[in-house]
Parts: structure tokens; sequence; C-alpha cells
């Protein structure tokens, strides 16, 4: 036997799964480049330097993540363990104040969509039409050799640095993937101002099941499987219902579906038992929180602070005419444009692509703790006894 074993030899060295695009959104890589023109005016930085003036961990998971990330896209050029970074010739024209705005965009355009094989093929495929359902386009990556488990992520952070980029346009009621020639075109104008007022979510919206929000949910007792959502619920067709009510149907729901997770909300409770227990129970075990920062409602507040203590897996959304407080401002939270309907509806699957990205971020990284507790005190952990 002993010999047997001496003939097979030591094991083949893992692989390394190659990806056909990067881990983050251009948005999120581009953050770099513009922080090395910020700080460094557009010279070569110490990585150490930069990081600390971006107030983030240099050696941390994420910080890593976004190093690769702003290689892969041609913006930068050094590795997480480099001692020092620099932007590329490209990632100057994507990030200087003095490169001409056509100019700008055009850079931005072939680092984030026409240098990726498979963000490439989406755009070839889609521009100038309507942007069609997920599905449709995880039909198309197949074309493009992209594998099954990889179609969602890729999909949503196309649709990502689309919207960035401006590629995406609510035209006649939907929306739609203008070629980027024409937001060349109108690069030098200034962006108009919506001047629309706030007139919350009407009747215009697709109606919401009643049976799915009306009824109360008997949630299941392996937390794995739950994403406990935390908003302000107010009273039966008060404003704050209606929002959380659309929210959690038409967004929250669609973006954790991938991950096979059920969405749980604090009056949907059908457990016997205070729903206080319940609720902290949900914010302590849940395998996801997306908190919902709209409205400014103090127990919202409350119980993402509590989360935060558990450095779990968080997710922040918010209307975007709300400012939140300054001590959450500075952390990733997704607004969403809720004030004219007739705009919400054709970006919902945007909205939805957002979302299901930073569910992927934080579930990948159950313990990054993106929140002013991990930051500032990285040992601290919230613990409890289930005794």
């Amino acid at each position: 036997m002993a010999a047997k074993k001496k003939a097979a030899g030591p094991k083949p060295p893992r692989t390394r799964k190659e990806r056909k695009f990067p881990a983050l959104t251009f948005a999120e890589a581009l953050a770099l480049a513009e922080g090395i023109q910020k700080y460094a005016a557009g010279q070569k930085v110490r990585r150490l330097t930069l990081f600390e003036k971006l107030n983030k961990e240099p050696d941390s998971f994420e910080s890593r993540r976004l190093v690769t990330a702003s290689g892969q896209y041609g913006l930068t050029k050094g590795s997480y363990q480099a001692e020092f970074l620099e932007l590329t010739p490209e990632g100057n024209e994507a990030t200087s104040d003095d490169i001409p705005p056509a100019k700008k965009l055009t850079a931005r355009f072939n680092l984030a969509i026409k240098r990726h094989a498979p963000f490439d093929f989406l755009y070839e495929k889609i521009k100038g039409n309507k942007v069609p359902a997920k599905e449709v386009m995880a039909d198309y990556l197949s074309e493009a050799n992209v594998k099954d488990d990889e179609k969602a992520e890729c999909i949503d952070t196309f649709i990502l640095n689309a919207k960035s980029l401006g590629l995406l346009r609510t035209i006649g009621g939907s929306e739609r993937l203008v070629p980027i020639e024409q937001v060349i075109e109108e690069a030098p104008q200034s962006a108009q101002k919506q001047t629309e007022e706030s007139s919350g979510l009407t009747s215009v919206l697709p109606p919401i099941s009643q049976v799915s929000i009306g009824d109360a949910v008997q949630p299941a007792e392996d937390f794995s499987k739950i994403c406990f959502y935390i908003t302000p619920i107010g009273k039966e067709d008060s404003e704050e219902r209606r929002h959380a009510d659309f929210l959690m149907e038409y967004i929250i729901k669609p973006a954790v579906k991938e991950f096979d997770l059920t969405v749980v909300r604090a009056d949907q409770m059908g457990k016997p038992g205070m729903i206080g227990k319940q609720v902290i129970e949900h914010i302590l075990k849940a395998r996801l929180v997306i908190a919902d920062l709209s409205f400014h409602n103090p127990n919202v507040f409350y119980e993402l602070c509590l989360r935060h203590a558990t450095r779990l897996p968080t997710v922040q959304v918010k209307r975007e005419v709300d400012n939140i407080p300054f001590d959450v401002n500075q952390y990733r939270t997704i607004p969403i444009e809720t004030r004219d309907p007739y705009t919400l509806v054709p970006k919902l699957q945007t909205y939805t692509a957002q979302v299901a990205n930073q569910v992927r971020r934080a579930l990948e990284d159950s313990e990054s703790g993106d929140n002013p507790i991990s930051l500032y005190y990285p040992s601290a952990k919230l613990s409890w006894d289930d005794k």
C-alpha cells in the first residue's frame, strides 16, 4: 500500500478559476483611480498612503478586491501587494478634469464595456433596443461562453456599468440601451435636473398582490434562508406602507431570488409570541438584512445598529430624496428614485441589479462588516447565547 501511495505522487496544484469580467462594477473600481487623481494629482502614489487617504484598511479583502478590479478594468497598474499604484494612460483619461468630456466618456466606455468580451457582447446585442429580461440576457451569454453560475453576476455588473456611463435611458415608458455615440454627442451638455415634485408612489404603479403582502408569513426556522427586510412600515395605506410594499415586491424579492432567500418583514410574522423578540432574533440570525433608511425612521436605525454589531451581511437602500445621517452616509447605500412612477417602473430592473450586486458582495465576504463599528473597532463583534 505504501508503495502505491508513493507512486501516485503529489496531487496536482489547483487551477485558479478564470473570470471573464471583474468582480466589481466600473463605478466601484473607478473610486481608486479617482483617489489617485485627488490625492496624488494623478501621479504614482504609495499604496498605503492612498488607502490611508481613502480611509480604508489596505490589506482588507475589500481593498484587495478593489485594487484587482481596478487593474482588470485597465484603470491602474500595481497589485494589491505592490508598494506603489499608478494610473494607466487610459485611467488618466477616464478620471482627469483636464480631459474633454467626450474623450473622457470614450475612455470610460472602452474600459468598462469594450475591454470585456461578455459586456461588449451584451452591448452589441442590445444597443438601440429595450433592455430585455434577465433570463433573455442569460441566453445571450450562452453564446458568449459565460458559465451558468456567473451569468447573473455578469448581467448585473453590465447593467450597472451601462447605467454609470449614461447608456440606460427611459424612452417611451421602457428602459433602453442607447448607443455610446449618442451619449458622447451629448457629453458637453450639462445634465438637466429633474424638476418634478415628490409625489410618492401612486396608482400608476403596477398592482401588488394582496395575497403576498397582506397575509402573515410563517418564517422558516432556517435563518440561513432568510433575508430580513428592515423598513418603515407605517399604518395601512400610508406612504410608508406603500413604499415598503412596493420595494419588497418589485425590487427586494427579485434581487434575492437567485440566492435562494425568503424575504421576511416584521409585520408578516405569523409566529405566536412577542414581535419585538422575533424582530431581534431575525436581526441577529438572518443570513442577510436589507435595511431601508427612507423616511428617517428611528426604529430602522436602531435595528440597523444592532445588525452592524453582528458584522453579518447587510445591504442599505433609501429613497434618493432622503439625506441619511453622517454616521451611515459614508457607507454604500443604494438610492432609489421613487418620486416619479413613470420613470421608476422602467428602471426596476436596474434597481434590482444594484441590490443583487450588493447582496452578492455582502454574502461573498460575510464578515466584511462595512460599517462604523467594524471600521473603528475591527475586533468587536456581538455574540449571544440562545439558552
